[in-house]
């Protein structure tokens, strides 16, 4: 017996309950019960759709280019979307990912075919900052979301039960309770699965019939829900995790892989850390820094040089440590050293507010890394021009 999911207009249906063409539990549809009681406006991180639901909306409106089935933008306005843009009427897209334009025109494309899509990169590397503007840019709802961990049932990608219903009547429709990607398949959206390498060999295993068939079998009711047009899947991986659950080859045959390379320079990577630095500054309502992009910069500095293993100029070789000191560790100094600034300094960002956040960051194994640290402090620090004041706090909380 297959339940066939496609719907009968050609907006899809927001019964979260059941795929359409079934038998719904219930006759109000999902999407007049809001997800979360919590207005956009005082959520701590609101989603992607939320946050930028003007962009979003400027760019439907002048978007005339071809849309796949169900896609709430054309291709061309999803990329513009990522990487920003000013439209006809004026509006300012701001870049939401700062890198190869290539890079997001391939991962949008994938999305257009019946092939799932796999952000692969080192941590930091904004992975699941894409895949989640990708989702809110193709289906406008980013939260069909499987969050990967070592211990991820099969149920969390496949479907559950509720005992309750299921003890009282037995195995029915109302009993099962799906999940992200089965109500991703049924509604033609876009499901994300992140950190795919962290779940169970055997789990991960599960989507090899969802992206190859495109169906989920239910053998429980001896029927199967059949994805409709529109349907893909965003995963992403970490490179650094390699090993601890690697995907087996019939299963990475099923994603288009893209890499997502560390920024490729020093000014790319601190424009980076400055406009997620003001994003994030402004939703804790932390007030503005005057001249903190010297230490933004800084910062950058230190996280290239220990990461790469050789200063700026090419001249002094250096030991790496352990932790992979990323763009998004970068931000997150940065915003603590905000925090400090403002709460418990005179609101200028300096060398004292994000000496601690980098030492927190480097030394992440207390024997090791804390020589690589005080190496690069005497031999690269101290006898560059300008960073006196900067040497002397590193140096006061390395103590």
């Amino acid at each position: 017996m297959s339940v066939t999911a496609a719907p009968t207009t050609t907006e899809p249906s927001r019964d979260h309950s059941s795929p359409a063409n079934a038998t719904p539990a219930r006759e109000t549809p999902v999407s007049e019960t809001p997800a979360s009681e919590t207005p956009a406006s005082e959520a701590l991180r609101p989603h992607a759709e939320e946050a930028f639901a003007a962009e979003l909306a400027a760019l439907a409106a002048q978007d005339d280019r071809p849309r796949p089935a169900r896609w709430k933008l054309s291709p061309w306005a999803v990329a513009t979307y990522l990487l920003g843009g000013t439209l006809p009427d004026g509006t300012v897209i701001t870049p939401k990912y700062v890198g190869p334009r290539r890079i997001v025109e391939v991962a949008v494309t994938t999305l257009a075919t019946d092939r799932a899509l796999l952000l692969l990169g080192v941590p930091g590397t904004a992975k699941t900052w894409v895949s989640e503007h990708l989702a809110a840019a193709v289906s406008g709802d980013s939260t069909l979301l499987v969050q990967g961990t070592a211990g991820t049932p099969e149920e969390a990608i496949r479907y559950g039960w509720n005992y309750a219903r299921l003890l009282a009547h037995g195995p029915s429709r109302d009993a099962l309770v799906p999940s992200p990607v089965m109500r991703a398949m049924s509604e033609g959206m876009t499901a994300r699965v992140e950190e795919l390498t962290r779940i169970p060999a055997d789990v991960q295993d599960t989507l090899i019939t969802i992206l190859s068939e495109k169906t989920l079998p239910i053998p429980e009711l001896g029927q199967e829900v059949q994805a409709v047009r529109g349907f893909n899947l965003i995963a992403t991986a970490n490179d650094r995790d390699r090993g601890v659950n690697d995907l087996s080859s019939a299963l990475r045959r099923r994603f288009n892989t893209v890499v997502l390379p560390l920024p490729e320079s020093a000014d790319a990577e601190v424009d980076i850390v400055s406009r997620r630095v003001d994003q994030i500054g402004r939703s804790l309502d932390l007030p503005a820094a005057p001249d903190g992009i010297d230490e933004i910069r800084r910062v950058v500095t230190v996280f290239r040089e220990l990461r790469d293993g050789i200063t700026a100029d090419g001249r002094t070789k250096l030991k790496s440590p352990s932790g992979t000191l990323s763009t998004a560790e970068a931000i997150s100094v940065v915003t603590g050293g905000l925090a400090l600034a403002a709460h418990f300094g005179d609101g200028v960002l300096r060398p004292g507010d994000v000496a601690a956040g980098i030492l927190g960051a480097v030394v992440r194994d207390p024997a090791a890394d804390r020589v690589i640290w005080q190496e690069y402090l005497e031999a690269v620090v101290r006898e560059r021009d300008g960073w006196k004041d900067f040497y002397r706090a590193c140096r006061e909380v390395s103590a």
